[in-house]
């Protein structure tokens, strides 16, 4: 058992980027070439940002407002997206093949909005997700939930058939309605996934400390869009996110759920890719809306 006496909170987080490697993703050089060009397939190897669209909320939601037609809601919106995080029933039912984007496959699941959200399973064999040809694979993770030792489980498993396979993981931190959303136990919680071999990491910006996140995961870190906003206020986050250090957004809500959902994408693809500000960006959102 561990000292944990004496457990400091970590202090050194600036100082320089991390040493150029040959590859446009920290921490992921030493990766097999199948891991890398799958990677390549979700991060834009120009400059190694990612604007992925989430639309897997389905596997405990439902058809949530937004989804209830994926064909008519996500399929306008595939073209501008880097990446599309789903789920195999709606990759096989909806998206066509022809479409080019790495798909991040939702790997856990089990549960409904009915019942305790934490208590996830794996939910896809590595044979499916590579018949799929998935680019990577997403399982949530729990820190200090309930069940947070069976989704570690989940997490750690999932890595070992990935390595197999070359096929990245990504580890989505869930937090709990009664945890307390900080800078320290996002730097907690994206670290223990990072260390037991998630390839990239989703979090939520935090406003208070974020760099610290950042600069202490050892691989990239993708932001959650999490809850629908004002659209200026999404940017707000998003355009902060990567000047704090994230590796790009996976916006779900704040896109589909917008009342110009296509405008909204270009406008967080400027921030990502182009270097916008929020204020720009919000502004190419207004001219994409009439």
């Amino acid at each position: 058992m561990a000292d944990l006496d004496d457990l400091r909170d970590g202090t050194d987080f600036g100082g320089a980027d991390p040493v150029a490697t040959g590859f446009h993703l920290k921490g992921l050089a030493g990766q097999d070439w199948g891991m890398r060009a799958r990677l390549s397939r979700i991060f834009d190897p120009r400059d190694g940002k990612t604007v992925m669209l989430a639309f897997d909320h389905g596997y405990f939601q439902g058809p949530t407002s937004g989804l209830e037609r994926l064909d008519r809601s996500i399929l306008p919106l595939v073209p501008q997206a880097d990446a599309l995080m789903c789920t195999r029933g709606a990759l096989r039912t909806t998206m066509p093949p022809t479409s080019g984007k790495g798909v991040v496959l939702r790997a856990s699941g089990g549960p409904s909005v009915l019942s305790e959200l934490s208590n996830e399973e794996l939910a896809i064999s590595i044979d499916d997700a590579v018949r799929l040809d998935a680019a990577a694979l997403a399982v949530q993770v729990f820190i200090g939930g309930e069940n947070e030792t069976k989704s570690v489980k989940n997490l750690t498993t999932l890595v070992d058939q990935g390595q197999a396979m070359g096929i990245p993981v990504l580890a989505v931190t869930a937090v709990g309605r009664d945890m307390v959303r900080d800078a320290r136990y996002f730097r907690l919680a994206t670290r223990i996934t990072a260390e037991l071999g998630a390839t990239f990491v989703k979090t939520y910006y935090i406003e208070d400390g974020f760099e610290t996140v950042t600069s202490a995961c050892p691989v990239p870190i993708v932001i959650a869009g999490g809850k629908k906003v004002e659209e200026r206020e999404a940017l707000q986050v998003a355009y902060r996110a990567i000047q704090e250090g994230a590796a790009g957004v996976d916006m779900g809500r704040n896109v589909f759920q917008s009342e110009h959902p296509a405008a909204m994408l270009a406008a967080v693809r400027g921030v990502v890719h182009d270097g916008l500000t929020a204020g720009e960006a919000y502004a190419l959102f207004e001219s994409h809306s009439h």
